[in-house]
């Protein structure tokens, strides 16, 4: 059964990630064909997300870079739940590989919010 407090919570995060969150896609490759082989089909998904700075703290310049951000994506309304290996795609058209994800999923059915690491590649 699902608990009515997630839900409660998903929509906080929904409604405070469009208010101060920005448009943007998650893009998931599919990996070719193993017999016939060709390019990965590159596949994008709507969703909204709010790139954030990671606190000094954090950064340890091997599993957090300076440049890293912390995506919160929101889990309504999106096809897919961004994993290691996708691309967020903010608004300005900045690319983050995601190199770390965490679904927020206290109960198993509601995912609250997503919140990934981005990497962006320079």
């Amino acid at each position: 059964m699902v608990n009515a407090l997630y839900i409660r919570l998903q929509a906080t995060a929904q409604r405070l990630i469009t208010k101060y969150g920005q448009a943007g896609k998650i893009r998931r490759v599919t990996p070719p064909d193993p017999v016939t082989g060709g390019d990965g089909t590159p596949t994008d998904y709507p969703c909204r997300l709010f790139p954030a700075t990671y606190d000094r703290r954090y950064v340890d310049g091997t599993n957090i870079l300076a440049s890293d951000k912390q995506l919160y994506i929101g889990s309504i309304g999106i096809g897919v739940s961004p994993k290691v290996g996708d691309i967020a795609i903010g608004a300005n058209g900045t690319e983050y590989h995601i190199v770390h994800d965490d679904p927020n999923n206290y109960d198993g059915q509601v995912n609250v919010v997503f919140i990934c690491q981005g990497r962006t590649a320079t």
